[in-house]
Order: C-alpha cells, then structure tokens, then sequence
C-alpha cells in the first residue's frame, strides 16, 4: 500500500480558477443526466471562496478533491463535494465527508445536512452508507432534491 501524504487546505480567492475546473471535471457526467449544467457547474468560485468554507484536498501535493461547507445555526450544510474523475473511487469522497464531521463538531454543531439531485442515486446510496437518511424531497426543476442528513 503507497503511503499518501494528505493535506486539507482552506481555499483563498486564488484557488477559483483551480477549483472552477475541479467541479467541472467532477460534475461533467451528470449533465447528459439531467439536461443541464448541475448547480456547482455555475457557481461563482470567487465570491464562494469566502462566503463559503471551501476544504481543498491534496494528495503528495495533487489537488483531488474538495469539499464545500456553509455553517448554519443548527447544522453545516455541505454545499458541494467534489473529486477528480481519475481519482475517483479511491476513497477521498469518504475522507471529505469524515473531514465535514469534524469540522460540525469542531463548530459546536449538532448534525450536517446536504442536498442533491434524486437523479444522483450513487450519490445517494453512498450518503446513506455513511449514515445520512432522506429528510424530504423538494421538486426542482423538472426534477427533485433530496435532502438529508446525520447527527454527529
């Protein structure tokens, strides 16, 4: 087994660009799916990048994935979670989500809510792996969102 050297990293404006690309490669496959662009496809990164907590991820010095948080009263909300298609499947989408858990601990915050699309059901099925149940359906677009959430 290589020994990988992670590093979680908050992201500045400088980063939009790189993360810009990242959600765009992440998120390419779901647009013949749905028939648009998914909402982190067109979201404006610089203004995110410090509205937002935004975690980069890095693996020996790669940027692979990263994982974009909003704190609410009761809860973080995980806004977008995305990986590199290479690196897809080799278990960053578990360390990004662990990594959401200690961040709502850290903060004082009982639980984290997340939302996506229902089309996305391997999304779903590995939310509900790590503990996450439907909250509710809410019909968006010509679709519907599912959102859910943990107790942590």
């Amino acid at each position: 087994m290589p020994h990988h050297k992670y590093l979680f990293r908050r992201a500045t404006p400088d980063d939009a660009a790189a993360i810009r690309e990242l959600v765009h490669a992440a998120y390419a496959k779901w647009v013949d799916l749905i028939r648009r662009e998914p909402l982190p496809m067109q979201a404006d990164y610089r203004q995110a990048v410090t509205a937002h907590q935004i975690d980069l991820l890095y693996d020996d010095d790669e940027l692979v994935a990263l994982i974009e948080m909003i704190p609410a009263v009761d809860h973080l909300l995980i806004e977008n979670v995305a990986v590199r298609p290479s690196a897809q499947g080799a278990g960053y989408g578990r360390l990004l989500m662990r990594h959401a858990d200690l961040v709502a601990q850290t903060m004082g915050l009982p639980g984290v809510q997340l939302y996506t699309n229902a089309l996305f059901t391997e999304n779903i099925r590995f939310y509900r792996r790590l503990g996450y149940r439907v909250d509710r359906e809410e019909p968006f677009h010509d679709g519907a969102l599912v959102h859910m959430s943990k107790a942590v």
